[in-house]
């Protein structure tokens, strides 16, 4: 089942976008991405310019959706994070208070030690950044210009 859509506001949009461009340095990876669970890329960050970022942050979502199948079967919660090494180029996968999912590619440049360290420190920025987020948006969509009208105002408007 696909998740609801995110509302994704300025201030946190950049405070994301913050984060991944430091972790980018930090790890001294090639490209760091934030996805929401239904796939759509939030933020990026590095040399995307040669990657197909759309298809990249649909396949990822696809493949925690299907890790999350096999965590269900095998009677665990998730498995909430993920590493997939190749012969250039490696994946870590991160899920982020269950909410985005953190994806850092890197070659040997860097160790999985140091890119564990920093998404470590990341997700837990990002856990918070994106639970004010929830927060703001349920808030704003509880006091939000069209709160108050009913369905009778509406039924009234058009049949007059």
């Amino acid at each position: 089942m696909a998740s609801p859509q995110m509302v994704m506001y300025e201030r946190e949009f950049h405070q994301v976008q913050a984060v991944v461009d430091h972790l980018v340095r930090a790890a001294n990876a090639q490209v760091v991405f934030i996805i929401d669970k239904n796939g759509q890329l939030i933020a990026a960050a590095g040399e995307t310019g040669q990657l197909d970022t759309t298809s990249l942050a649909s396949l990822t979502a696809g493949n925690i959706a299907a890790t999350g199948g096999i965590a269900k079967l095998l009677r665990e919660n998730e498995f909430s994070t993920q590493f997939h090494e190749g012969e250039r180029s490696n994946i870590h996968i991160q899920l982020v208070g269950k909410r985005v999912i953190l994806v850092v590619i890197f070659d040997n440049k860097t160790s999985l030690g140091l890119v564990r360290l920093r998404v470590k420190k990341a997700s837990e920025q990002l856990d918070s950044i994106f639970e004010a987020l929830a927060v703001k948006a349920e808030t704003s969509h509880q006091s939000g210009a069209f709160a108050e009208i009913t369905d009778d105002d509406i039924d009234k408007l058009f049949n007059d």
